[in-house]
């Protein structure tokens, strides 16, 4: 059974804080590039699944600004990952015509990453049946702190009065101003927090923690966590 076909209530927008890479080789005894390796496959998985239940954005936390303090090597190893992902999987997006989207501070990656995410990006930009979205060096704080910067410019040259500042004016300023916020974030591995990851977008979603970690999180995970916010009712501050 599809997660289709289990739930009737479909979130247009899933994030996932995708968990415990570091853990799940650990446990095998191996370097914590090969849980990243492992869970790589778990995205392509969940990518596909969400295709199959009519899930129309998948936004992913990749790489988080903290991330970068990780050792020398971790970092290399999963940039050159993502390199890898990109190539090996370019052609499953453009077969499915799903956009490529990321959303954090791209400047920060290195050249040839930027280069690749700019080129995949590029190429796939006129694709709506569907969007996955990398976090990259991305960290809910500082996309809040990027847009009051960008908002005070503005105040500065006269563009915006203060006084009509509301929450669509700050949400317009936001990395990715045009993607719906999130429905659903699905965190794995069993931790209970948030770690930074969209902290504007995700103050109306349904929250979805499980024990399992990313690199065993495979397509029946998914469909448990839609079935569950099928069932829950989302009133946005309305009497029940």
């Amino acid at each position: 059974m599809t997660a289709k076909a289990e739930t009737a209530c479909v979130p247009r927008h899933v994030a996932v804080i995708m968990d415990g890479n570091g853990r799940w080789a650990k446990r095998r005894m191996q370097p914590r590039i090969f849980g990243h390796r492992a869970g790589a496959e778990s995205l392509r998985a969940i990518l596909k699944a969400c295709r199959e239940a009519g899930v129309e954005y998948l936004t992913v936390y990749a790489f988080s600004t903290e991330n970068w303090v990780r050792p020398k090597d971790e970092v290399s190893g999963l940039m050159a990952l993502l390199k890898t992902f990109l190539k090996k999987d370019e052609h499953e997006l453009h077969e499915n015509q799903v956009r490529l989207r990321v959303t954090g501070r791209i400047q920060d990656l290195p050249k040839a990453v930027r280069a690749e995410l700019d080129r995949v990006m590029e190429a796939t930009k006129n694709y709506t049946k569907g969007h996955l979205i990398l976090a990259l060096s991305y960290g809910g704080r500082t996309e809040i702190v990027d847009a009051v910067r960008a908002i005070a410019a503005k105040v500065r040259a006269g563009e915006i009065d203060p006084a009509k500042i509301d929450e669509a004016a700050i949400a317009s300023h936001l990395y990715l101003p045009d993607v719906p916020d999130p429905d659903l974030m699905i965190r794995t591995s069993g931790e209970l927090r948030l770690s930074n990851f969209l902290l504007w977008e995700l103050s109306y979603a349904e929250f979805y923690f499980t024990d399992v970690l990313w690199p065993d999180f495979r397509e029946p995970d998914f469909a448990k966590a839609l079935a569950e916010y099928a069932r829950r009712c989302r009133r946005y501050g309305a009497p029940s």
